[in-house]
């Protein structure tokens, strides 16, 4: 017992003296014995001193059959025995073409194309990136179609697109984003579907898609300056679950082609079953220009991201070297081997164990389960897509009054469910519910009780 003691004491001296966390105020992390996590089975999550928590965010949105699960592990463990890393740089390799393929394959076959579908896979090492390589794709492929008028971007209010600058500028949390504005490049700025609080004091339906209407504004002033409209699907993650009305991705689509804009898909977050179906497009059938993958791709393994384009975009990039046509980006991790072989097996998983099937009846039982929480007083809102799910708290539940900032009442709520064995993230005033897809009814039935009961403490 004295030496776990001790070892603990160790991990955390050097934490606190070397470590610079994300997202986190590290004046206040300093004050606090960190949860410091040594193993992970299944849903659970174990930390040094034994005890086990339910994984109720999936790691950061990125475990999908849980962990330390068999045929990925395998997978790995039989790529590391060939080579862990070459370079994609003049030269190819089996897990890369490979999963190539099962990607083009996968999406085409989920997303039903029409007139055209997404074809050529270009490998990054994380959302941001793939979005980067999204926003400079749209922009080469204009400037080489020789419209060089279309150099800008339209995204929504409260979107979030990763953290490099590319991915801020298109983003549209002030908290994350606004002491990085000198650095940025213009864009425009859409509403966001937030019907809860819907900026113009409208309701859905009967609003008939009024934010679209804002949208079309923007399109019919600047289309001959758009390259691309950027969304998240379905879902805004990080604004806080803000779940788009049926329909609204739909409107987009139609929007984009009549406009002449390309539309790039950021499915980081609600890609691989996230929400119910293997991507959020497939919802209302619609096919992007360019679809962007990260987080749940290898099952919560390793680092891999895919921007995936249609040959009409790639098609534009082809021509002699001395045309300067390249699209002269990448990484040096780009495409990496284990990576890859960890998104085979995932993939494989989907198929091998039904995941898409047996997930639709979690999701109606995590839907009624969430009914209840509805109730509390100091509940604004519930909105789930799938699995994911808000709950936003509210100082006056008729006025929609929110917390203060300052009161860390996310925080609060999230640190009081860990003291009951569940470890879930806030996003400001909302409380984040975002389990692995293998969950079992009975984890989600203790996940949501112990989310309610920390509400209920914490807010009074």
């Amino acid at each position: 017992m004295t030496t776990i003691r001790s070892y603990k004491k160790h991990i955390e001296n050097l934490d606190q003296q070397f470590l610079w966390h994300p997202f986190t105020q590290m004046k206040e992390w300093m004050g606090e014995p960190p949860l410091i996590i040594t193993e992970g089975r299944g849903s659970f999550l174990k930390d040094i001193n034994g005890k086990w928590y339910l994984d109720g965010v999936s790691s950061l949105w990125v475990s999908v059959h849980g962990h330390r699960k068999k045929e990925i592990d395998l997978a790995i463990k039989e790529q590391i025995d060939k080579i862990s890393h070459s370079t994609l740089l003049g030269l190819t390799h089996p897990p890369a073409a490979l999963l190539a393929e099962k990607l083009v394959k996968l999406i085409n076959l989920s997303l039903l194309p029409r007139h055209s579908s997404l074809t050529r896979v270009f490998y990054s090492d994380n959302g941001s990136t793939a979005v980067e390589i999204a926003l400079k794709m749209a922009f080469q492929y204009w400037q080489h179609k020789g419209i060089k008028s279309k150099k800008t971007f339209l995204s929504l209010d409260n979107a979030y697109h990763g953290d490099t600058l590319g991915a801020v500028s298109v983003g549209g949390i002030d908290i994350f984003h606004q002491t990085f504005s000198p650095l940025l490049f213009k864009t425009y700025r859409a509403p966001s579907p937030y019907c809860y609080r819907c900026k113009f004091g409208k309701s859905s339906p009967s609003c008939k898609f009024f934010c679209l209407q804002k949208m079309e504004s923007i399109m019919q002033k600047h289309h001959k300056s758009l390259a691309a409209l950027i969304i998240e699907p379905i879902v805004q993650g990080a604004a806080g679950i803000i779940v788009a009305p049926p329909g609204y991705l739909k409107g987009i689509r139609r929007l984009c082609s009549k406009y002449n804009i390309l539309m790039i898909a950021d499915e980081v977050a609600t890609g691989f079953g996230r929400t119910g179906k293997m991507f959020a497009c497939e919802h209302e059938n619609i096919m992007p220009d360019i679809l962007c993958l990260a987080k749940g791709i290898t099952g919560g393994y390793l680092p891999l991201a895919a921007t995936i384009t249609s040959k009409q975009i790639y098609d534009a990039f082809l021509g002699a070297f001395r045309e300067l046509k390249t699209f002269f980006h990448g990484h040096t991790y780009t495409g990496n081997q284990l990576a890859c072989a960890a998104a085979i097996a995932n993939i494989g998983l989907f198929k091998k164990e039904k995941t898409l099937n047996s997930l639709q009846g979690k999701i109606k039982f995590l839907k009624k389960e969430l009914d209840n929480i509805k109730e509390l007083r100091r509940v604004g809102d519930v909105r789930q897509r799938g699995f994911m799910a808000g709950i936003e708290l509210v100082k006056n539940k008729k006025t929609k009054e929110p917390y203060p900032i300052e009161d860390k009442m996310g925080w609060k709520v999230c640190c009081k469910a860990r003291e009951h064995g569940v470890i879930i993230r806030p996003l400001g005033n909302v409380i984040v519910i975002m389990p692995p897809l293998s969950i079992s009814n009975q984890e989600l039935k203790s996940l949501v009780r112990i989310t309610a009961e920390a509400v209920r403490e914490i807010t009074g």
